[in-house]
C-alpha cells in the first residue's frame, strides 16, 4: 500500500471500526493512515498507534483543505447533521470541492441504497452528494450502506419491555447488514488500491419483513414481541408523543415509508465481492448483543 488514506469522522463508530480493520485486518501501516475528525484530541489513542491526526470541520472549508493535503484516498463518512435540511449536503460538497483543491486521487463515500428513489428524508443528501463527486472528475467508490442492524438496539430494548413493536413499514423488507461489517467492507474497498470508480452496495444475505424480524428479536431476546402495523400518521404521532424531535420522527417515519414500498428490498453480493466473507446474519447480531436487547 503506498497510498496515503484519509478517513473523516474518525472518532465516530463507523470511523474507528474503519481505521480498526484497515490496521488490524488489512495490515495498512500507521504512517500511510490520516484519521481526522472536529476534535483531534479525541483520536489520541490512534496518535500513540502512528496514525497522523488531522482537524476537519465540515463547517470550514479551510481545515478541510489542509486536512486533505498529501492524501491519495480520502473517505468521506457522511456527517450526522440531519436537524437542519440541507446542511449536511452543503458540508459534503465543501469536502470534495476541498479534496479536489488538495489533489486527492480518490474519494471514498458512505451513501444508501437506490436513493435516487428513495422516500427517506436524508436520501437528498446521499444522491446530491455521489452527484458531487462524479462532477469532480476524481476516481470514486460509492459504498450504499443498507439500514443497520445496529439501529435496532436503539428501540428494540423498548419494544420488548411492551411486546410490541409499531411499524408501519407493512409487509415491505429490508437487507440489514451491521455496521461493523460495513466498516470491515469498507476498509477492504480503500486498502485494495484500486483506481477505478465503482459503485457498491452492502446489504445482508437476506431481505426480511417486521414480522421475520420481531420473530427473530423475539427469539434472541427470550421474551415475546410482536409488529403491529400502524400508519405513517399513528408512527409520527407515537415518536413525537415519546419525545423525539421532529426531524428524528420524520426520519424514522419515512424510513418505514421506503420499506412499504419496496425500495430497501434489495440483496447484493457486494460485500463478499469486497470483503471474501458472508455478512453476519440478523439473528447472530441479536444474539451477540442480546444484553443490549434486554437491558
Amino acid at each position: 500500500m503506498s497510498d496515503t488514506i484519509l478517513v473523516t469522522g474518525a472518532a465516530g463508530q463507523l470511523g474507528q471500526r474503519v481505521i480498526h480493520h484497515l490496521l488490524e485486518t488489512y495490515k495498512v501501516p500507521a504512517a500511510k493512515l490520516v484519521a481526522a475528525t472536529r476534535d483531534p484530541s479525541k483520536l489520541a489513542e490512534l496518535a500513540a498507534k502512528g496514525v497522523a491526526t488531522r482537524k476537519a470541520d465540515f463547517d470550514d472549508a479551510a481545515t478541510l483543505e489542509a486536512a486533505f493535503q498529501g492524501v491519495d484516498r480520502l473517505l468521506i463518512i457522511s456527517t450526522d447533521a440531519l436537524a437542519v435540511p440541507g446542511q449536511r449536503l452543503k458540508q459534503h460538497t465543501a469536502a470534495v470541492n476541498a479534496a479536489v483543491k488538495a489533489g486527492v486521487k480518490h474519494i471514498a463515500y458512505t451513501s444508501m441504497p437506490s436513493p435516487d428513489k428513495s422516500l427517506v428524508t436524508f436520501a437528498p443528501d446521499h444522491l446530491g452528494t455521489e452527484n458531487a463527486i462524479k462532477a469532480s472528475g476524481l476516481a470514486y467508490t460509492i459504498l450504499r450502506d443498507a439500514w443497520y442492524m445496529d439501529n435496532y438496539l436503539h428501540g428494540m430494548p423498548h419494544n420488548l419491555q411492551s411486546g410490541t413493536w409499531y411499524t408501519s413499514s407493512g409487509d415491505g423488507k429490508v437487507p440489514n447488514i451491521s455496521r461493523e461489517d460495513c466498516a470491515l467492507a469498507i476498509a477492504a474497498a480503500l486498502a485494495s488500491g484500486s483506481s477505478d470508480s465503482a459503485t457498491y452496495t452492502l446489504t445482508g444475505s437476506e431481505s426480511l419483513n417486521a414480522n421475520q424480524i420481531a420473530a427473530i428479536v423475539a427469539e434472541a431476546a427470550g421474551k415475546p414481541l410482536a409488529a403491529v402495523a400502524v400508519t405513517d400518521e399513528q408512527l409520527g404521532q407515537g415518536m413525537r408523543g415519546a419525545g423525539l424531535p421532529d426531524f428524528v420522527a420524520d426520519m424514522l417515519v419515512s424510513a418505514d415509508a421506503n420499506i412499504r414500498a419496496g425500495n430497501f428490498d434489495l440483496v447484493t453480493s457486494d460485500f463478499t465481492k469486497l470483503t471474501g466473507k458472508q455478512p453476519e446474519t440478523l439473528k447472530a447480531f441479536f444474539v451477540a448483543h442480546k444484553a443490549a436487547l434486554i437491558a
